[in-house]
């Protein structure tokens, strides 16, 4: 880093100090002040997250025959699902959240996702990070654009925080890149030496019940080895979010204090739920309530900023209808996005809901997209940050802003 960079990044020269939070997040901020500036913050949950049980279409048959051991139970009963409208509910690991849908500050849009589907997770990444999904060679990402549109005549900085700068962040805009601690790996109780060397001796013959647990194991490790694997490049080094109450916790801070700060970013990882994903508890359970623990403090922590405040919560893509041998689910398409914030009409499900009777199906697989999520963020930018047609195509060029989500 050259002498210069170094002091603006410490906030030695001029106005623009830079924060930082966290390890997966960045924060831009403007020379300029504005006295109730607006501001965005997306949150990006690699891994490909299973709508279909953040946002639950418990009042359609299909869904529970669909889903046999990780279907969220109905509302009223035993860890069933928390009603929204009478059709959805949402997963009752994320009750934190239920008093900002009832204040009408929590919205959802359901079948959201990229016009071209993509199973890969990093080109599906990609499209949802560039915002040109009919694209692959976008230089630049959607909210590195937006960085040189936002309104006013002065410039905005970022800076970012992990080892890679996002692809969202990437551009001709000039960003900060730091690295802080790595992430921890993951070990599982069932996986520890001594589990595995009492099992070894108790299968150590060659008898066909031992000789078949052995090659139970091999045939295990080596599923698991690819499955970390996968789950390590669909995370591309975002953290889980075991400690993400804490970092909304700062983001929230600074967003109060420094009324520059106009645009934020973080990822979190482990949304790949391939296997034992559970139902109203287990895997995803266990991310998603750290994740709505964060995000009801970061509103409470945002006070009376959160008026001015939208959040968005996106991931690359869905899963699959139907749950898989394993007790996951693979790799699907349409997916929910959460909106969060002063100006959202919320406590309502928006979007065109196709239902998941076979014939509706997206290759008879997965939950079709019946929004473009440019479609959303784009009213976002034309409501809150004012943006006119113009600066709109230059944050998502070739797309055309066509209509208002529906619920």
């Amino acid at each position: 880093m050259e002498r210069r960079q170094f002091l603006k990044f410490v906030g030695l020269v001029g106005t623009s100090a830079i924060a930082t939070f966290g390890t997966q997040g960045w924060v831009a901020k403007s020379f300029a002040v504005s006295p109730s500036p607006k501001r965005l913050i997306v949150i990006f949950l690699r891994g490909g997250i299973d709508g279909l049980n953040v946002v639950v279409p418990y009042a359609e048959p299909e869904y529970y025959a669909a889903r046999p051991v990780i279907a969220i139970p109905k509302p009223g009963t035993e860890k069933g699902v928390l009603d929204l409208d009478g059709f959805f509910g949402i997963h009752p690991a994320l009750s934190p959240l239920m008093p900002l849908w009832k204040q009408g500050s929590l919205a959802f849009i359901h079948a959201v996702g990229s016009p071209i589907s993509n199973r890969s997770h990093f080109e599906a990444q990609d499209q949802l990070e560039t915002g040109t999904p009919n694209s692959q060679k976008t230089p630049d990402g959607w909210m590195n654009r937006l960085l040189g549109v936002l309104p006013g005549h002065t410039p905005v900085e970022a800076v970012s925080v992990g080892t890679v700068i996002p692809r969202i962040l990437s551009g001709s805009q000039s960003v900060a890149n730091i690295t802080l601690n790595s992430n921890s790996t993951r070990e599982l109780p069932i996986d520890g030496d001594q589990v595995k060397a009492a099992f070894d001796q108790l299968y150590a013959s060659n008898d066909a019940l031992s000789l078949a647990y052995r090659e139970g194991r091999s045939a295990r490790e080596q599923l698991l080895k690819e499955l970390d694997a996968e789950m390590e490049t669909a995370n591309q080094g975002a953290p889980l979010p075991k400690g993400f109450a804490g970092e909304a916790r700062q983001l929230a801070s600074l967003l109060v204090r420094d009324p520059s700060i106009q645009l934020a970013f973080m990822a979190l990882g482990g949304w790949d739920t391939h296997i034992n994903q559970g139902a109203a508890t287990g895997v995803l359970a266990n991310r998603l309530n750290p994740l709505a623990e964060g995000l009801a403090v970061l509103v409470e922590r945002l006070g009376e900023v959160y008026r001015d405040t939208t959040v968005v919560v996106m991931s690359e893509f869905g899963r699959t209808v139907h749950e898989n041998g394993n007790g996951g689910t693979d790799h699907g398409y349409g997916n929910v996005m959460w909106l969060l914030g002063g100006a959202v009409q919320g406590g309502k499900v928006y979007g065109k809901w196709p239902g998941l009777a076979k014939s509706e199906l997206f290759e008879q697989r997965d939950l079709r997209v019946t929004t473009d999520f440019r479609e959303v963020i784009a009213q976002i930018l034309l409501s809150n940050f004012k943006l006119n047609s113009e600066q709109l195509l230059r944050v998502f060029p070739n797309f055309t802003f066509s209509q208002t989500l529906k619920s």
